[in-house]
């Protein structure tokens, strides 16, 4: 399983587009709320309803941890100290992580991007501790997938679908919504 993880304020192309191109290729995947309520606010004000509530998961075998950025979506899902945790938890199994703009700026404040190459939103770079900040538009590093903002959400989630599924599945999504 694969989870989605959601809080007020987050970027709606990243997280919208990112379940859409991964559900397309066939990656069993859930929306989690942090919040308490399974309505979750964007920073354009689009509402969406998550699939679960945090505390309801069993995230122990989990393929990969998504993180949408946005403001203020990105500062609270890093004071939530269940997902916080988590991500810690599952970056010492090895285990993937992707996040998109400034939701990068997490992983470098819990130092999971140290010696990783990442990539952020302009102006979020200070917050990648001990990371080489690159420019490309999505970036692998070890178990990390890092990229820039909402005009790169199809590629980051098209290297999401490569690496959970594979390339060919990549591609037939990729042909499929004209890519």
């Amino acid at each position: 399983m694969v989870y989605l993880f959601l809080a007020d304020g987050f970027e709606e192309i990243e997280a919208v587009a990112t379940v859409d191109v991964l559900r397309r290729g066939g990656v069993d995947l859930k929306t989690v709320s942090v919040g308490d309520t399974l309505t979750v606010t964007g920073a354009h004000g689009v509402s969406v309803s998550a699939d679960m509530l945090f505390a309801d998961g069993d995230y122990g075998n989990a393929k990969m941890l998504i993180l949408p950025g946005g403001m203020p979506g990105t500062k609270n899902l890093g004071e939530h100290g269940g997902l916080v945790k988590l991500l810690q938890e599952h970056n010492k199994k090895g285990r993937w992580i992707a996040a998109i703009c400034a939701a990068p700026s997490i992983l470098g404040k819990l130092l999971i991007l140290r010696n990783q190459q990442a990539v952020c939103y302009p102006g979020f770079e200070d917050a990648l501790v001990e990371a080489y900040v690159r420019k490309e538009r999505v970036m692998v590093s070890g178990n990390i997938v890092t990229s820039r903002g909402p005009g790169c959400a199809v590629e980051f989630a098209l290297q999401l679908v490569t690496l959970l599924k594979s390339k060919e599945t990549a591609d037939e999504v990729a042909a499929g919504m004209i890519v």
